[in-house]
Order: structure tokens, then C-alpha cells, then sequence
């Protein structure tokens, strides 16, 4: 299905299943395939709504910066969950899907059922200079995508060994990575850059709000990722850690056994939603 936001842009949304709502959002640069594996199986027991940002994939891809944000694609989120018909939901965030998701329970924690913080953070990513983000961002906006895929290839943060072994031995791998690459927005790339590398610290009010179960979930080999998923699970009472062996930035895809083995468990343990 495809939704019009409340700004005029179309999201590519698909929804699969039956029972609690289950909205899972991918990062900068992914796409609502990045859950595909997964979907048949957790559509068993849940309504699995995965979608495109704005900016990527299927969706719309607006030219002006300003239509991009942490708190405009947060407002996707809910205005998505609206769409499909969910008035509460548990929400699983990627990397910058988590960053975009916290805002979720600081703006509308009634609507939180649940919470995964996937290889992602509560505040600055770990490590990231803003202003090599910012002359990234520069490259984007003026040079184009071409000039800013040759910058990203020789920094290759997030490459870790799993994700080199997928590329090498999983068949279409090199080719669906190529494939988000060709359908993202540079423009998007570039103000979702700077956004990540000058937001704010959300720990403190991620931890007043949490009142609902929450996974931390993320690959052993994601450096940058690591300590920030240790402090949240250290800060947030309650939290959960799980950190998926033999995996980097993508464990769904590196290490999906264990991936969907620590989502299934957490979800399973979720109090079911009250009518």
C-alpha cells in the first residue's frame, strides 16, 4: 500500500499478518527489505508493518532539505502506525530507525507497547566526527551521489568482517546493497547526516519514559554501536542487552538465527495489549 503523509509525501508501506502491531524501521540507507527474511515468521503472531523512509527506496523522494528530519520522520512512524490502523504498537529501530524511533515514547509513550533499539544509539553516534559529517553532507548536496559513494568506500565505518562475508557468499547480496544505494536520495542522505551527527543526548528522557519493556539488540562486531548499547542498557531500568556474535552492523542479515531467536523471545514475553 502506499500512505500520503500529512506533508504531501507518499510512503511505500507493506503489512503482513495478524495480531499486535509490530512496526519495524530501518536506517539511513536501508530499505523495508532490509526485514524481508523475517517477515513470514513474525507475521505469525504479530500485524508486521515495515515501510520506506522518505527518501529511500519506493517512497517519495523529496528535493528540498528542509523536508527531511529526525522529528519529520518520526511523525512517519506515527502517521504510518495511524494509516495501518494501529493505535499501539512495539516498535524495532535500525540504526538511524532507532534514533528516529526514540522519539516515539519522549513524544507519544501511550502508544509504546514495546521497544528494540537495534545497533543504534540514545544520542550521537560514538565516535563519528560531525564535521567530517558535515563535509560528507557538502559532497552530497553539490557533488552528487556518485562523488559521495567514492568518499563513503573509503571510509567503510559500518564494513565489518560479517558484512564483507555476506557480500562474498550470500547470493544477490552485492546486488541489493547496490540497489538501495540507486534508490535513496542524495539530498536525503546529506540533511539526515547532519541531523545524526548534532542530535541531542536522549538518554536521560529516554530512561524517565521507558515504562514499557525494551531490547537492546546488536552485533558483536559494531564497534561504534557497542558502548552506546551497553550505556542504554546500563541507564534504562528494565533494559535489555543482547549482542549477537559473528555480526556487524546488520545482525538480521549476518547472523539471522540469532537475530530472529532474541527478537522472537522478547516480543513473546510482551504482555499482550489490553482491549
Amino acid at each position: 500500500m502506499r500512505i500520503t503523509t500529512s506533508d504531501g509525501v507518499g510512503l511505500a508501506v507493506e503489512v503482513a499478518g495478524d495480531g499486535p502491531g509490530l512496526l519495524l524501521v530501518h536506517g539511513l540507507g536501508g530499505a523495508k527489505e532490509d526485514f524481508s527474511d523475517h517477515v513470514s515468521a513474525l507475521a505469525r503472531d504479530y500485524t508486521v508493518v515495515i515501510f520506506d523512509h522518505r527518501g529511500h527506496g519506493a517512497s517519495d523522494k523529496p528535493r528540498d532539505r528542509t523536508a527531511y528530519s529526525i522529528d519529520r520522520l518520526a511523525t512517519d512512524i506515527l502517521e504510518v502506525a495511524d494509516a495501518v490502523g494501529l493505535e499501539r504498537f512495539r516498535l524495532l529501530g535500525h540504526s538511524m530507525g532507532g534514533m528516529v524511533g526514540r522519539q516515539i515514547p519522549l513524544r507519544a509513550p501511550e502508544r509504546v507497547e514495546a521497544l528494540v533499539m537495534m545497533d543504534t544509539s540514545a544520542g550521537p553516534i560514538p565516535g563519528f566526527d560531525p564535521a567530517l559529517m558535515d563535509a560528507a553532507a557538502e559532497i552530497a548536496f553539490t557533488r552528487g551521489k556518485d562523488a559521495l559513494k567514492e568518499l563513503l568506500d573509503l571510509v567503510q565505518v559500518l564494513e565489518t568482517p560479517a558484512y564483507q562475508r555476506e557480500l562474498a557468499d550470500r547470493p544477490g547480496y552485492r546486488a541489493f546493497q547496490d540497489r538501495k544505494w540507486a534508490d535513496l536520495s542524495e539530498v536525503m542522505w546529506g540533511a539526515m547526516a547532519v541531523a545524526l551527527a548534532y542530535q541531542p543526548d536522549d538518554l536521560a528522557a529516554l530512561a524517565a519514559a521507558v515504562r514499557f519493556p525494551m531490547l537492546v539488540l546488536v552485533g558483536s562486531q559494531d564497534a561504534p554501536f557497542v558502548a552506546a548499547s551497553r550505556e542504554m542498557a546500563d541507564v534504562i531500568e528494565g533494559a535489555q542487552l543482547v549482542i549477537i556474535p559473528d555480526a556487524g552492523h546488520s545482525p538480521q542479515f549476518e547472523n539471522p538465527g540469532a537475530w530472529i531467536d532474541a527478537l522472537s523471545r522478547f516480543l513473546a514475553s510482551v504482555p499482550a495489549p489490553t482491549k
